[in-house]
């Protein structure tokens, strides 16, 4: 059964930062890729950031390029995402999610959902 497990959110300052991973369990295999989305009260889902596996090919939302950076590590089965110099737009329930190969911005490609993380950014 496969299982993604978010953790990392929480309250920070505007400027600040946060990492947060996402553990997946249950593969059989690993090339599958994951990426981040977030959703904001009365907003839609949006792509954050993706990662693809084995070959870690990356995207960015253009509204966090240059602030967040994720990565993977295999071996612990987690990808991480660096934010930094968060906003307060940043704010929103932060959900990982795996699709098998590649990665794409697009989240009805994505078979396994975490639960989410709230990320808030304010003073």
């Amino acid at each position: 059964q496969v299982q993604l497990v978010e953790s990392g959110g929480g309250l920070v300052q505007p400027g600040g930062s946060l990492r947060l991973s996402c553990t997946a369990s249950g593969f059989s295999r690993d090339d599958y890729g994951i990426g981040w989305f977030r959703q904001a009260p009365g907003k839609e889902r949006e792509a954050v950031s993706c990662i693809s596996s084995p070959d870690g090919y990356t995207y960015y939302a253009d509204s966090v390029k240059g602030r967040f950076t994720i990565s993977r590590d295999n071996a612990k089965s987690t990808v991480y995402v660096q934010m930094n110099s968060l906003k307060p737009d940043d704010t929103a329930v932060y959900y990982c999610a795996a699709k098998f190969r590649g990665l794409s911005p697009h989240a009805n490609e994505y078979n396994y959902w975490g639960q989410g993380t709230q990320v808030t950014v304010s003073s």
